[in-house]
């Protein structure tokens, strides 16, 4: 007590027993670890939104694939969500395709099989701390309560050894105990807001890059069927003698996302008459990009 006769929290805590005040020590440092990952994973979950958004953007906006896959590898390590995910994508996209002749499912599955990978390390990324921040969200209350119990038990031991008990003696010690239980609760409440917030998000993100892979699967698997359309249509027109059936059948008839310039008369005589198939449809792109952002995201 202070000199006016009212409790004092600091002075309780520093009268509390040894046990109760190791209790409260702890619980202090699970609140700091608790706001540490709160701020740390609200701006990971900000970032990976506006970096999403502007990929989004830059993807459906008609960019050649090629230099857009260039723009991601001169990034190098900090590619983050949708561009770690077009890059392994696209990468094993042309590489499925310059190993030779190959069913078109094939491709496409490995493709998507090899995106589906990106986007589980990108969650394992997104969801890192979670379980920290949910099991301290779980604990604290308990932890508390055990310092509460002891420290109450204790003071009525102390009390039992007194005859004339009086509520100026009982209501210090039971008040030291309680605060271990508050301790608990500022750790918890806290830790569990956000948890349920942060998964949310998470969830979102999730919903948003299985979109993507899904929509970029659709895009190259059509690009896939235009470009072998043509190129049968051009070997039945070009001689048999100007022609290598097999020699550069998927390797020339892609241009390589690594900076390959090799190209033969048809792929030459292609780029001049039509655009890249490595291309995004543009305008059409509103359409997917709007229907695939989650209205979670802007939270």
């Amino acid at each position: 007590m202070d000199t006016s006769g009212s409790l004092s929290i600091t002075h309780l805590i520093f009268n509390a027993s040894p046990l109760v005040q190791i209790v409260m020590l702890f619980l202090l440092g699970l609140s700091i670890a608790s706001w540490t990952i709160i701020f740390s994973k609200s701006n990971s979950y900000k970032a990976a939104r506006a970096k999403a958004d502007e990929f989004e953007d830059k993807f459906w906006s008609g960019i050649d694939l090629n230099n857009l896959y260039q723009e991601c590898i001169k990034k190098g390590q900090d590619l983050i969500g949708l561009e770690v995910i077009y890059s392994s994508g696209f990468k094993e996209f042309v590489r499925l395709i310059n190993s030779g002749p190959a069913d078109q499912e094939v491709v496409m599955d490995g493709t998507y099989r090899q995106m589906k990978v990106s986007q589980s390390r990108e969650m394992e990324n997104l969801e890192s701390h979670l379980a920290t921040l949910a099991t301290i969200g779980s604990i604290s209350p308990y932890i508390g309560l055990f310092g509460t119990v002891w420290g109450i038990m204790h003071a009525f031991i102390a009390l039992a050894a007194v005859k004339n008990a009086t509520l100026s003696m009982v209501a210090p010690p039971i008040a030291e105990a309680l605060i271990a239980t508050a301790m608990g609760l500022f750790a918890a409440i806290p830790a569990v807001m956000f948890y349920n917030r942060f998964v949310s998000k998470v969830e979102a993100l999730e919903n948003r890059y299985i979109n993507f892979m899904d929509e970029f699967a659709t895009i190259l698997n059509r690009r896939l069927v235009r470009v072998r359309s043509e190129m049968n249509m051009k070997s039945n027109e070009i001689p048999q003698n100007n022609v290598q059936p097999s020699a550069g059948y998927s390797q020339k008839s892609f241009n390589h996302p690594l900076g390959e310039e090799q190209q033969n008369q048809y792929s030459r005589a292609r780029v001049n008459t039509q655009s890249s198939p490595y291309q995004t449809p543009g305008v059409e792109g509103d359409r997917y990009r709007n229907s695939s952002r989650s209205p979670l995201q802007g939270q």
